[in-house]
């Protein structure tokens, strides 16, 4: 039984099972992608690009976090109508789209295909997994079960880390992805035993009705509190901002001065700290707590655990789900359903 279920809280789609489902969402990922990997044949690779939005496209920004310090060649994450015009034969592009039907991603990705890309296809079907077959594109099936894009963070993500291990891009990808699986059964055992009073609920708690904003620290910081932000906004129904360091040292830190009586009500900021920070990144987040104590309503800080990157972002972003969904019960909000998502698609597809 998970949180949710033993809570009883408004919850109509699953979403509390799903986000506790998620280690063994990556682990069967990576077992069915190496199934499937002898489909990607080998190629000259001189740079990587994943095409995708929302809850499909931070599977790039995944990608790009932990794979780019390792990987030789250039990795671009695009998320937009464009297909990237130095995309070509060259080129190794993953299309991520959990329904298939993304209007922006499905652009993108028939204009890499006709680049001459090689092009690699994660999804659960629609106009992308049609266009694919046409295309005679590898298909990374993603379960057409999982309700939102946002709980498929593992089917959508995982694919392409395998694919890159399989080609000698990621080395050491597989032992990396199981040492993510390691560390997320150990934080979401540790959370569901906890329940309210597990270390997300009580975060919940003092981020309240405030507004998160969240910072973190390199590319896995960064990628853990966009994660963050969106979640908060989609779980929760509430707004939230992420930056990053040491970006936000040479402009946000700027607008911590005048109005401090305004965001001392309204703004809780939220530090993402992980053991791939630089050292100075570190340094950077001691000062910044300092000048912004007296100017925001609280300072919450959460440290990653793990063997590695990969395992370290999958830590922090689990946790930030969780507190997601305990912003959605503190408030009384169904976490599961974005009918706004579901009313602009409807009226983007409309004459």
């Amino acid at each position: 039984m998970t949180i949710g279920e033993s809570t009883g809280r408004l919850d109509t789609v699953g979403m509390f099972a799903l986000t506790a489902g998620l280690p063994e969402q990556v682990e069967t990922a990576a077992a069915a992608a190496r199934e499937l990997v002898s489909q990607v044949e080998p190629a000259e690779v001189q740079n990587i690009v994943v095409l995708g939005m929302g809850g499909s496209g931070i599977s790039g920004d995944v990608l790009a976090a932990v794979a780019e310090p390792l990987v030789p060649v250039p990795v671009v994450v695009s998320k937009s109508y464009e297909c990237p015009a130095f995309v070509g034969p060259e080129s190794l592009v993953f299309a991520v789209s959990a329904s298939g039907n993304t209007e922006e991603t499905v652009q993108a990705a028939t204009d890499a295909e006709s680049a001459g890309a090689q092009l690699v296809v994660v999804t659960s079907g629609g106009q992308l997994a049609d266009l694919a077959s046409h295309w005679g594109a590898p298909i990374f099936p993603v379960p057409a079960t999982i309700p939102q894009p946002r709980a498929a963070l593992g089917a959508l993500s995982v694919p392409a880390l395998v694919v890159l291990d399989h080609l000698g891009l990621y080395r050491g990808g597989s032992s990396w992805i199981s040492a993510a699986v390691e560390q997320l059964k150990r934080r979401r055992d540790e959370i569901e035993a906890a329940a309210e009073a597990s270390a997300p609920a009580r975060v919940a708690q003092r981020i309240g009705r405030s507004i998160a904003l969240v910072h973190g620290g390199g590319a896995v910081g960064a990628t853990a509190a966009q994660r963050w932000k969106t979640q908060i906004n989609e779980n929760a129904k509430a707004p939230a901002f992420w930056a990053t360091q040491p970006e936000l040292c040479h402009n946000e830190v700027c607008g911590w001065g005048v109005n401090g009586d305004v965001t001392r009500q309204v703004i809780t900021a939220v530090a993402l700290r992980h053991d791939g920070e630089h050292p100075q990144v570190g340094r950077r987040f001691d000062l910044i707590g300092e000048t912004m104590r007296e100017v925001v309503a609280d300072i919450v800080e959460v440290r990653a655990d793990g063997d590695g990157d990969l395992a370290q972002l999958f830590d922090l972003i689990l946790f930030g789900d969780y507190v997601s969904l305990w912003v959605a019960v503190q408030s009384g909000v169904d976490p599961g359903p974005v009918p706004i998502l579901s009313d602009l698609k409807q009226q983007l597809a409309g004459p």
